[in-house]
């Protein structure tokens, strides 16, 4: 049994270790966008879909921080592990935090519940639910506030790193949640082209190193198997028509990538395969040291998820996690433990085949000045 835990103990440390190890500092600003899966700190609310709004309460960031930091995690995400792997001064500062306005390595923009589409056209569909009102394209207005506030941020976008998260998963639970008439279809063409509409405007503004990350397997989301009918599922015992979903959204997504990387201004564009990345993880979770694929570390209900919809994570209900969220894939139900994020941070960082361009070329055009 010890030579076991010596043998996991020497694959957990691979994997943990090509995060760890910072490299020289060729982007010194890195600005990120996205949602709950990226969000430093800009969502302070105690209500939302499912009551996630918990997020400001223990056992949030007991793991690293050992308080809540507002992010929605038991520790670090994968924002966190790129600046570390930057070796950038500090983590990224929320924009709506006063640390923000003074920040020099960067900010963060990210907003849990935020949606790729524009919240007035899910009210336009009278959807029910009480949702986040900023989008991406609030996060745009957000960072062309903050460059007007800094000139010399303005004068330096050509030499930041733009790390785009992943975002557009809340715009079909939205839709699904509302029991809305909207078909995935067109909330796929409409998310996506927020998503490249945005990326244009940042080119336009000067980026020339952005990485955008594509959605994960939402399927594989206790929530969503929780919702999901019991034969809705794949190979892998998730939830196959949402994974579809997700799979047919990233491949729009790559598909604008493609056509954005052969438009001028000339930009490095890598895209982040965060359902492969996943995908990888749910095949083998041993591999990267879970024992734990689909069960919720922070939750309630015990059985296969130990997810509760109207107890989770922070709640009244629920103020202690699991004993090693290491073991664990997810956190809360939606959002994944500090060692998931880890172990995707390693696999963009570090193996090529996740991240197209790999980030070391990204960060070796950054070192030649493009």
């Amino acid at each position: 049994m010890a030579a076991r835990r010596s043998v996991v103990g020497v694959v957990i440390g691979v994997v943990l270790a090509v995060v760890a190890v910072p490299v020289a500092a060729e982007f010194k600003t890195v600005y990120a966008f996205g949602d709950s899966f990226t969000d430093t700190g800009n969502t302070h609310s105690t209500t939302g879909p499912y009551s996630f709004g918990y997020v400001s309460s223990p056992p949030y960031g007991a793991t690293f921080f050992h308080r809540s930091t507002n992010r929605y995690s038991d520790g670090r995400l994968v924002v966190d592990f790129l600046a570390e792997r930057l070796a950038l001064p500090s983590f990224l500062p929320p924009y709506l935090s006063p640390a923000a306005a003074n920040a020099t390595s960067g900010v963060n923009f990210a907003v849990a519940g935020a949606t790729a589409i524009e919240h007035d056209f899910f009210a336009r569909n009278n959807l029910s639910v009480d949702i986040t009102p900023q989008s991406i394209m609030t996060e745009l207005a957000w960072f062309e506030a903050h460059l007007r506030r800094s000139p010399a941020a303005a004068a330096a976008v050509g030499d930041a790193l733009f790390w785009v998260g992943e975002i557009g998963a809340n715009d079909y639970a939205y839709s699904f949640m509302a029991a809305a008439t909207i078909h995935p279809a067109q909330i796929r063409t409409m998310a996506v082209d927020r998503v490249t509409t945005f990326l244009e405007a940042l080119l336009k503004k000067g980026a020339k190193y952005i990485i955008v990350q594509g959605l994960p397997l939402t399927g594989c989301l206790p929530l969503t198997m929780t919702l999901a009918r019991p034969e809705d599922r794949d190979n892998i015992s998730c939830a196959a028509s949402v994974n579809a979903q997700s799979h047919a959204h990233n491949r729009r997504l790559l598909a604008g990538v493609r056509r954005l990387r052969q438009q001028p201004p000339a930009a490095v564009i890598a895209y982040a395969d965060y359902y492969a990345a996943h995908l990888a993880v749910m095949r083998a979770p041993a591999r990267y040291g879970f024992t734990e694929p689909f069960k919720t570390c922070c939750g309630a209900g015990g059985g296969a998820y130990n997810f509760e919809i109207f107890s989770t994570c922070g709640s009244p209900e629920v103020t202690t996690a699991c004993a090693q969220p290491a073991r664990y894939v997810n956190w809360d139900g939606v959002h994944m433990t500090e060692a998931m994020y880890k172990a995707v941070a390693g696999m963009f960082f570090q193996d090529g085949s996740y991240c197209q361009p790999p980030f070391s070329t990204v960060l070796a055009r950054k070192k030649k000045g493009h």
